[in-house]
């Protein structure tokens, strides 16, 4: 049975790992708002979690990369592109919201 790289686990993983954080940032701040000044010492458990589910993701990636990179190039790099956009793409809504709208 010939399945689709992006059909296996350790593809669709890290990209669902990413999509559930950035979920988890933007329902946040829709919920809470984003506050600088108010937020307790303790980050909380949506800040553990997105923690968590980001330092987990590389090394999915990294397996993904030695399994599937010998046996097919192009296929495994458009999906680690995908995955690393999608990771960064997480990040950077955090850094957005950290950064550069508590300038305004």
């Amino acid at each position: 049975m010939n399945l689709s790289l992006t059909k296996r686990p350790s593809a669709y993983l890290p990209v669902t790992m990413s999509l559930a954080a950035l979920a988890l940032v933007l329902g946040y701040v829709a919920v809470y708002g984003y506050r600088t000044s108010s937020q307790p010492q303790d980050e909380g458990a949506a800040a553990h979690l997105f923690q968590l589910l980001m330092v987990l993701q590389p090394p999915i990636m990294l397996f993904f990369a030695l399994k599937w990179l010998p046996r097919e190039p192009k296929g495994a790099l458009t999906v680690l592109a995908l995955q690393c956009g999608a990771w960064c793409a997480a990040l950077g809504t955090l850094f957005l919201f950290e950064k550069v709208l508590a300038a305004i």
